[in-house]
């Protein structure tokens, strides 16, 4: 199954780590280190059109992969379980 993201984005949901709320999750320093490495290292994927407002970890084949995505975690979270 595919997951999408916005923008044209879909992922497969077997390589989805976790879906992440932007907002909440950036108050910590940790989570903001680990997104500013993994932007370091080119593992962010912008599809946000506008302002992201989740992030989804997906590793595949060994890599890891940080998807910003303008929609909201509680949405992707319901096409994940509606798939």
């Amino acid at each position: 199954m595919y997951l999408h993201l916005g923008a044209g984005a879909v992922v497969r949901t077997d390589s989805i780590i976790g879906v992440f709320d932007l907002d909440k999750t950036s108050q910590s320093h940790i989570t903001r280190r680990y997104l500013a490495e993994a932007e370091k290292s080119g593992q962010v994927v912008n599809v946000a059109d506008d302002i992201p407002k989740s992030f989804v970890v997906c590793r595949d084949g060994g890599k890891t992969t940080v998807y910003l995505s303008q929609m909201l975690p509680q949405t992707l979270q319901r096409r994940l379980s509606n798939s």
